[in-house]
């Protein structure tokens, strides 16, 4: 059996193109983006300083993205501090299988918002569409129970981004480079949060 490996042909050309696609866009994001992502950051250590919770929700490679930045703010992402409160929607399959069999998908993180969200937590929802109807649901919730919302979408028009008190608009239209910027996004925002945290005179941290 002849086997073609493709290092220096087709497959080297296009894992090429998409690294430097990808870097493209996260250098487009610095420029179009910064302070909007400045502005969630501030929004965080504020929440989190004041004992609130972050919360975060979205589908598909966006519930993955929940999880982990929910990771490493109740974990550590560099440093060792004390545990903030995180908590991803996407997590209780017994909660979104029973939501979405009574009710509808659609209602999953929204109704999960209005068990859990309190006024001055902070909702990060993540779309890559911008369109999710779950996630739409959620940011209205989180509106009505005084949370403030971060989305965090691409660069097309979007009920996610007209929704949220701070919109994250990657300059991409492509479902693969916005979810590279959101985690690059996620983990930069994380930086900063676990840097105030550690350095703010008034957060004595235990770990």
């Amino acid at each position: 059996m002849n086997v073609t490996l493709m290092g220096e042909g087709l497959g080297r050309d296009a894992i090429a193109s998409h690294l430097r696609q990808g870097a493209a866009v996260r250098l487009a994001v610095i420029e179009e983006c910064l302070p909007a992502i400045v502005e969630a950051a501030d929004m965080m250590v504020r929440c989190l300083n004041a004992g609130g919770t972050v919360f975060f929700c979205g589908n598909g490679g966006s519930a993955a993205d929940s999880q982990h930045l929910a990771a490493e703010l109740v974990g550590r992402y560099q440093r060792d501090r004390r545990a903030m409160a995180a908590i991803a929607l996407t997590t209780d399959t017994s909660v979104i299988t029973a939501v979405g069999n009574d009710h509808s998908f659609a209602s999953v993180f929204e109704r999960q918002v209005h068990a859990l969200v309190r006024r001055g937590d902070v909702l990060v929802a993540l779309s890559t569409s911008g369109q999710s109807e779950s996630v739409v649901r959620a940011i209205a919730a989180a509106r009505l129970q005084g949370a403030t919302v971060i989305g965090m979408t691409g660069s097309d028009d979007s009920r996610v981004a007209s929704g949220a008190d701070i919109a994250i608009r990657v300059p991409s239209t492509s479902t693969p480079f916005i979810q590279e910027a959101h985690i690059a996004i996620g983990h930069a925002i994380c930086g900063v949060v676990e840097a105030t945290i550690l350095t703010d005179p008034e957060v004595r941290p235990t770990v």
